[in-house]
């Protein structure tokens, strides 16, 4: 008898995630635990050529061998670009440190 592994597959939204758990083959990967979990099917959002997927945080790619007890996550895509974001606040703080003369004047 083939030996089996148990996974949890993650895909998480704002508000709310979804956990699939999974018994399968010894040998599969990341990309069949996707198939299997049936998320692809009740979130039609994922597109696995977009996003990227992952093993308790680190990035990996759908052919993965996968051990038991491993967690697959499903990233979604970044809104923002966090380096933009930094370089935005970053300049506001600028814009705040040189601004108020007028709040000490009378």
């Amino acid at each position: 008898m083939a030996e089996s592994i148990n996974v949890e597959v993650i895909y998480a939204m704002p508000d709310h995630q979804e956990v699939a758990t999974l018994a399968l083959p010894e040998g599969s990967t990341a990309g069949q635990a996707i198939e299997a979990s049936g998320l692809l099917s009740k979130y039609p959002e994922i597109d696995l050529s977009k996003n990227k997927i992952g093993i308790y945080a680190k990035l990996a790619k759908p052919d993965t061998a996968l051990r038991d007890r491993d967690r697959v996550e499903i990233y979604r895509p970044l809104i923002a670009d966090p380096k933009e974001v930094r370089k935005q606040r970053a300049a506001e703080g600028k814009a705040m440190k040189k601004g108020g003369g007028e709040a000490g004047e009378s």
